[in-house]
């Protein structure tokens, strides 16, 4: 049970300004009921091994409303959702459901169709609810989390608070979530990402990745006001857009890793998409600071414009400056579960791909445009996606490649920019924007990643 100074300072403010916003409040004993569970008859241990993490019967309903060809028992479903595993694999098979990317059969057309969970297209056919003290119990453990978040009848984020007056009490509520996940990890099949509060700080970050480096602050122009950054992370289109877009798995070294987009990375992508898809502006900057995740931030946009309708079947370049690296951008976009990638490995390939008039992703780097014929393709909805571009593109080899595809959009990702403007050449303006007077579409800068803890203060000492 929370302490009543917790529920009262924090946990009861975040219920209040949740249904503010859109989300409808599910009492405790409500909730209970419907996932099958009652706390008061009984050993809690039992009643849970039969209850559900799931309002089944809101999620049977929303399947059959979705899905009008879904024919499977009502249980059918939520059994093959629980039963996968307890772990980060099976979060991300969870994911590809939520992404409405998993399967039916359906026997009337004889054939499998994509089964639909959530409605990212119509938001308001969803059912958006929010409740406390969630209890579950897998027979050896029971824990039981503050405050869950559920769209049409799936857990989906989570809240861990703590009082206001307690010492570290973000690192106490973080602590929490990682026993959790040890104790009982079937909570975090279906749950996405988590916060924790103590009212004045809100950290923010993935569930399955509870490491330190990967959490983050929740920030918002009015400091310290609990009601606006609950209101603004809670805030049910960027929830749907997190969900959607914002949480990937990427493998290194043969170990998955599942990350969330940070606020800098999502503002972004968000930009970057817009200037591709502008009709007369071609280029744009993207200034982040090294180790702010700029790949990621690259690759996220990557895959909105290859599937956006207004791309209308594009080619989409990704370019590095170093051979290394391919291997692990194609491990990375095979984790996103990008399709119709190419790796373009050797400078003929590069000109027949683009000469032919391939449509999707290709995986380059800068030195392959070596020599390359001007205008080998003119087609306008090409999207050129530059790494290190202070770098890259700043001699002869960015000459041949804007002759090679002069109408192509050319969007440029570095952690230092080089400003030699006035000479004519640099960074700026290769990439600038004549509409920003600053020159970029979006900046993160080292100050601003210091203050968020993504950038660690150097201590030294220098040898005698």
């Amino acid at each position: 049970m929370p302490k009543p100074g917790e529920h009262k300072t924090v946990q009861s403010r975040i219920l209040q300004y949740a249904q503010e916003i859109g989300w409808t409040f599910v009492s405790r004993k409500d909730a209970e009921m419907r996932r099958n569970f009652d706390s008061s008859a009984g050993e809690p241990s039992e009643q849970a091994r039969s209850a559900s993490l799931f309002f089944d019967d809101l999620l049977y309903q929303k399947i059959k409303s979705f899905n009008p060809l879904y024919n499977e028992a009502e249980g059918a479903l939520v059994g093959r959702l629980r039963r996968l595993s307890a772990d980060i694999y099976g979060n991300r098979d969870m994911l590809t459901f939520l992404r409405n990317n998993g399967k039916y059969f359906s026997a009337e057309e004889n054939r499998e169709l994509d089964l639909m969970l959530i409605d990212y297209a119509n938001p308001q056919r969803n059912v958006y609810e929010v409740t406390e003290e969630f209890y579950w119990h897998n027979g050896r453990h029971g824990n039981r989390e503050d405050i869950v978040f559920l769209i049409n009848g799936i857990p989906v984020l989570v809240v861990e608070c703590k009082n206001a007056d307690k010492d570290e009490g973000i690192a106490l509520g973080i602590d929490q979530l990682r026993r959790y996940h040890i104790e009982t990890p079937e909570l975090f099949i279906p749950q996405m990402a988590f916060t924790a509060t103590d009212a004045l700080g809100f950290d923010y970050g993935a569930t399955w990745n509870t490491v330190r480096r990967n959490l983050f602050h929740w920030k918002h122009e009015q400091v310290g006001q609990l009601e606006a950054k609950v209101k603004s992370f809670f805030d049910i289109p960027r929830v749907l857009k997190l969900l959607k877009d914002y949480i990937l798995f990427a493998e290194k070294d043969e170990v998955l890793n599942k990350f969330i987009l940070q606020q800098h990375q999502t503002a972004a992508v968000e930009q970057a998409v817009t200037r591709a898809h502008d009709a007369v502006k071609r280029r744009g900057l993207i200034w982040h600071t090294q180790g702010s995740g700029k790949t990621f931030t690259m690759l996220k946009t990557a895959e909105l414009l290859f599937k956006a309708p207004e791309s209308d079947k594009p080619t989409i370049l990704l370019l590095i400056d170093r051979n290394e690296l391919e291997d692990q951008l194609m491990k990375n976009l095979a984790a996103l579960g990008m399709e119709n990638v190419e790796h373009a490995n050797s400078i003929a390939r590069l000109n027949q791909l683009l000469g032919q008039d391939h449509r999707g992703i290709i995986v380059s780097t800068i030195h392959k445009f070596r020599d390359m014929s001007a205008d080998l393709n003119k087609r306008r909805n090409i999207f050129v996606l530059v790494d290190e571009a202070h770098r890259t593109t700043g001699g002869d080899l960015g000459n041949y490649l804007m002759a090679a595809l002069p109408n192509a959009t050319y969007l440029g990702y570095t952690g230092t920019p080089i400003d030699r403007t006035a000479y004519g050449q640099g960074t700026f303006k290769t990439f600038g924007v004549d509409d920003a007077p600053q020159g970029y579409l979006h900046k993160y800068s080292i100050a601003e990643s210091i203050a968020d803890g993504t950038t660690l203060p150097l201590f030294y000492n220098l040898a005698p």
